[in-house]
């Protein structure tokens, strides 16, 4: 503000420098004084301030000069100062205005970064969690198979040996009484009972009792 006032005074000082110059032309009877005066070898008339119409020359001067200034001062600078004002407030609102916007968005990425983040997390851990819960999953499956194979197993045993045991009691009667009737046919004696020890005997050796 104080450095457009003395802008502004400097060019309405330069301004009425230059009215000052053109009012201080000579022109009609002030011509003929000047011309005079030059003539009687005297000086400057513009300086010759026993001249009425230098002294009016002055007064319009500071007159002009004065009003100038009042109007400057009270009236353009302010307007000027109130603009300028208006845009240095115009610009810092926008300024903070900025400010804001970015302080805004940091905090929107922020909260973007954090919930994609939690979001990761998240789905990792529901992952892992439906991975163990697949393979519980599967080890109880395996528990379960194993034990049906167990138990198919046993029985299958079971049935091979009922099979076994049944084959070899059929094996013992036909062996018993193939002997009884070779013993019979061979010496004519009948003897069930040592006959039958004698095959259990013998098949008890070979592992098959």
């Amino acid at each position: 503000m104080q450095m457009m006032k003395r802008m502004t005074f400097a060019g309405v000082m330069a301004w009425l420098y230059s009215v000052g110059a053109h009012a201080a032309a000579p022109s009609g009877l002030e011509a003929q004084s000047v011309a005079a005066a030059e003539a009687s070898g005297g000086g400057m008339p513009q300086l010759d301030f026993g001249n009425p119409l230098m002294l009016a020359q002055v007064v319009w001067l500071l007159i002009i000069f004065g009003v100038l200034y009042y109007m400057l001062a009270n009236i353009a600078l302010p307007r000027v100062a109130s603009v300028l004002d208006e845009r240095r407030n115009r610009i810092e609102g926008d300024l903070e205005a900025a400010r804001a916007a970015k302080a805004e968005a940091d905090a929107a990425m922020e909260a973007h970064q954090a919930a994609t983040a939690r979001a990761r997390a998240e789905s990792q851990a529901a992952i892992a969690n439906a991975m163990q819960a697949a393979q519980a999953e599967a080890a109880a499956r395996n528990a379960e198979l194993n034990a049906r194979l167990s138990q198919q197993i046993e029985a299958a045993e079971a049935r091979i040996n009922t099979a076994r045991d049944a084959a070899m009691g059929a094996l013992r009667e036909v062996a018993t009484d193939t002997a009884n009737a070779l013993v019979q046919r061979l010496t004519g004696i009948r003897n069930e009972a040592a006959v039958s020890a004698a095959v259990q005997r013998e098949l008890g050796a070979q592992g098959q009792a």
